[in-house]
């Protein structure tokens, strides 16, 4: 994953590398001229010097070599032999040669040769100084290198503060809104540039956003009010009915399923009117859930769909546990869980645990993939097998309300047998 820095601190680092490199570039720039520049200066120079002292010689036989820059030698064909070894052999022009001086120490020198009628001329120059100025102004350069460096990124700083404030104060502005719950329009504050062009931006999605929040509100507003009142009804009359004394035992079973359907699609409105607020609700009066009596009002809801089937559902309570949840978000996962187990199981045992943390579904079916235990708690997912019927919605509502109140849903294969074991650890 590539890490993620602040728009400010890649201003200051750009400007900085803008500014060290332009400086390092024209540094290199300004020594390499003044390195060509004055290898040539010297070397004309020295060569003409060259060419005046040996028209000198020609014309003046008796007056002594001069030089208009230096004091060099001259020598004739037959007096060549006094000149030093290494130079009796150069040709004309300027050549570069390293000799110790009278206090032993190695220095550079230009020796500008020139030779005609018979008459050799040497001036020498010493280099060395220049180098040593040389070793200077690089020196100096680089310095001034790293001043304008540290000058532009003591600029960057401040450009990067004086640019970006209108961001950050964007940025504080949505920070409030989110801490008041209440988004004002953002563009009127903001001068009409690009950061003004972001904030009317902002404030148009802002709107729509609002818009489309209070239409779902209305709708969960609506359909709470639409469907709870014709399952109000479902189960009053439904509990009437039970109560005549000239009802047959078919009856009084049918109305019975019918009332565990009405209070199942009952909790299954309000666990789905929780997950669409996005809205953590605890029991009312401030009591506790407990998940052994949820489990075992599920299990006998599920019952109907053992018939024809060679199936024990078993409730085991090795220790109480109790929640700070509705038993309605607690019925609706259980619902699921237990609900598949059944579904799923041809044929054996469902086992329901409930024990310290946490409530347990182990089933003899078919069991799961160790690699799907994770891809079945996705929307629109079926598990194989038996029953493979469905929308593939359940294990993902479970998913959504056991992370809507902190709780840990996970399935797994069964080891050393068929089946699968899916389990709900409360936090």
């Amino acid at each position: 994953m590539q890490s993620r820095r602040k728009l400010r601190f890649r201003l200051i680092v750009s400007f900085a590398l803008f500014g060290f490199g332009l400086s390092a570039l024209f540094a290199f720039a300004a020594l390499n001229i003044r390195t060509r520049v004055e290898d040539q200066l010297v070397n004309s120079s020295l060569l003409d010097d060259a060419r005046w002292a040996n028209q000198q010689a020609q014309q003046h036989p008796g007056t002594p070599a001069g030089s208009r820059l230096l004091t060099g030698s001259m020598y004739s064909d037959r007096t060549i032999y006094r000149a030093p070894l290494s130079w009796q052999n150069l040709d004309n022009g300027v050549h570069d040669i390293y000799e110790n001086d009278q206090d032993g120490q190695r220095r550079h020198y230009k020796l500008a040769v020139y030779r005609e009628n018979g008459i050799i001329s040497f001036l020498r120059y010493d280099v060395s100084r220049e180098e040593l100025g040389k070793q200077q102004l690089i020196i100096s350069v680089i310095g001034a290198v790293f001043l304008f460096g540290l000058l532009s990124l003591v600029l960057g700083f401040w450009l990067s503060r004086k640019v970006l404030k209108p961001v950050s104060e964007l940025a504080r502005r949505l920070r409030d809104f989110r801490k008041t719950g209440k988004a004002e329009p953002l563009a009127p504050d903001f001068a009409d540039d690009e950061v003004g062009e972001l904030a009317l931006a902002l404030d148009e999605y802002s709107q729509r956003l609002t818009a489309m929040v209070e239409r779902d509100r209305e709708f969960n507003s609506d359909v709470s009010h639409e469907l709870r009142t014709p399952l109000a009804v479902i189960s009053s009359t439904t509990e009437l009915l039970q109560g005549s004394p000239d009802l047959t035992d078919k009856l009084r079973e049918r109305l019975k399923r019918i009332e565990r359907s009405s209070r199942q699609a009952t909790e299954l409105i309000e666990a789905l009117l929780l997950l669409s607020r996005a809205e953590r609700r605890g029991p009312t009066r401030g009591e506790t859930t407990e998940v052994a009596k949820v489990a075992s009002d599920v299990i006998e809801s599920q019952r109907p769909q053992m018939r024809d089937k060679p199936l024990e559902v078993e409730l085991i309570v090795r220790q109480p546990v109790s929640i700070n949840a509705p038993a309605s978000v607690l019925a609706v996962a259980l619902t699921n869980l237990i609900g598949n187990a059944i579904k799923y199981t041809l044929e054996g045992r469902v086992t329901v645990e409930v024990s310290g943390d946490r409530i347990e579904v182990i089933d003899t079916g078919p069991g799961i993939k160790p690699e799907d235990a994770e891809r079945l708690f996705q929307r629109g997912v079926r598990g194989e097998g038996a029953g493979g019927s469905g929308a593939g919605l359940g294990l993902a509502i479970v998913r959504r309300l056991c992370d809507l109140y902190g709780w840990d849903v996970s399935m797994r294969p069964r080891t050393g047998t068929n089946g699968a074991v899916a389990s709900i650890v409360f936090k």
